[in-house]
């Protein structure tokens, strides 16, 4: 039976034209790398999704699964489950609120979003909520409109109540300044102005994701995060980091709002929680606020919240991230990433390679000096795009790609050679198709 063919002809792929497709067939994952049909392996360097931080197969999370399914596979969200506590008090005392929090679990990091999005709307009396152009939050109606950039169109007309603005990307500035520190003071000025037009008691939060992630893996000047908290306590609005790609280490960090040193009032998370070897995610909220629904019914839920198998998974990996020391090993590991990925600038096609932690952007374009990148963010993958990704399969190696960035997120368990060898192989496929396309 030709699986690839099977596959292809019933399974419909998210976001991209089905006809060209052409992927591996994957069948298995051990470590670092992912294996097809016909044995051949590739090195994932962008943890599926940004998702596998503790890589393929791992011994604890496939016990703590199987044992879970033989136990019990399902509970309702309305019955107490022990893994459902315990899980919620480690990621409380994760979260970086003294008093603590409490937590909301969801199939995934969209309904989270949708959630918190209820919940603010909720907690504060107010409807209308803020949200960055590049941004991605989900594709869920509700997320779908908080996103800012082209994976909200096909959701429109989307749900009313969310305004977009344009924060800091220094690479591109939509403030006119090669100056971080300028770019961060014309940002917040921008969204002061923003608010002013808005009329900041009619809104309720601000959402953002502390590191921007499929959109380009940008991180925010100095002094960005801490002015718009400042302005969000300033008018008495909520601030919502959506940490479904920077949660679990892989900024150097249990969250990036430790790392950062910025505070929320809730935090959504997924991906790493189980990473990813179960759909879970969920919202954090201070206990401050969510003592609201001590005596008022909670406005949300799902039929698979707190599913016994996600939160088994969930214990299970958290106390591996804990044993083996992730949250901290990738910003320890951060000079040796940063030095491992600066040759890529050697390339004529690189532009900017930037991030943080094991989380990177390498942007690509086809002339330095104007920038013009080389697919068009609003676009389809462009033709020496597409001609890059295939290389990186002929080379053995998966990056995950967006518009003109790949995004460079290994497991948090890849070793230093590994690494080492999955940027030589993308310098490889960089080469070859720079020579092809010309």
């Amino acid at each position: 039976m030709d699986l690839k063919a099977l596959h292809k002809r019933h399974v419909l792929t998210p976001w991209v034209a089905q006809r060209p497709l052409d992927p591996p067939l994957v069948v298995r994952g051990e470590g670092v790398w992912l294996y097809d049909a016909e044995g051949r392996r590739y090195l994932d360097l962008s943890a599926g999704l940004v998702a596998v931080n503790l890589g393929h197969a791992h011994p604890r999370m496939v016990r703590a699964i199987a044992e879970q399914a033989a136990t019990l596979a399902y509970a309702a969200p309305s019955l107490f489950h022990d893994k459902r506590a315990l899980l919620a008090k480690a990621l409380s005392d994760l979260t970086p609120w003294p008093e603590g929090a409490r937590v909301f679990f969801t199939p995934s990091g969209a309904e989270a979003n949708e959630d918190a999005l209820k919940f603010v709307r909720h907690l504060t009396g107010r409807f209308k909520v803020l949200a960055a152009y590049r941004s991605f939050h989900g594709a869920t109606h509700g997320a779908a409109a908080l996103t800012g950039e082209n994976r909200r169109w096909p959701a429109e007309p989307a749900i009313p109540g969310v305004v977009h603005f344009f924060a800091p990307y220094p690479y591109r500035s939509p403030f006119y300044t090669e100056d971080p520190k300028e770019e961060a003071r014309r940002a917040l000025e921008h969204l002061e102005r923003v608010l002013l037009h808005e009329d900041p008691r009619r809104v309720a939060a601000i959402f953002l994701e502390p590191v921007v992630g499929s959109n380009g893996v940008i991180v925010y000047p100095e002094g960005y995060l801490e002015g718009v908290r400042a302005i969000c306590d300033r008018h008495g609005i909520l601030l919502v980091f959506d940490e479904v790609m920077t949660g679990f280490g892989r900024v150097g960090a249990a969250f990036a709002a430790e790392r950062l040193g910025v505070v929320p009032d809730l935090i959504t998370f997924a991906k790493g929680v189980t990473s990813a070897y179960v759909p879970l995610g969920g919202v954090l909220v201070r206990e401050g606020l969510a003592q609201a629904f001590d005596e008022v019914p909670l406005p949300t839920g799902h039929t698979y919240a707190g599913h016994p198998l996600a939160v088994a998974a969930g214990l299970a990996a958290l106390e591996a991230y804990r044993e083996e020391g992730l949250f901290e090993r990738a910003r320890r590991l951060e000079p040796f990433f940063r030095e491992a990925l600066r040759p890529l600038l050697n390339h004529p096609w690189v532009g900017e390679v930037r991030g943080l932690g094991a989380f990177y952007g390498v942007e690509l374009v086809r002339d330095r000096e104007t920038k013009e990148p080389l697919s068009p963010w609003h676009a389809p993958f462009s033709p020496p795009m597409q001609a890059l990704l295939k290389a990186l399969f002929q080379e053995g190696v998966y990056v995950l790609a967006k518009h003109n960035v790949l995004i460079i997120a290994p497991p948090l368990t890849i070793r230093e050679e590994a690494f080492l060898e999955g940027v030589e192989r993308l310098s490889r496929a960089l080469r070859r198709v720079e020579v092809e396309v010309g």
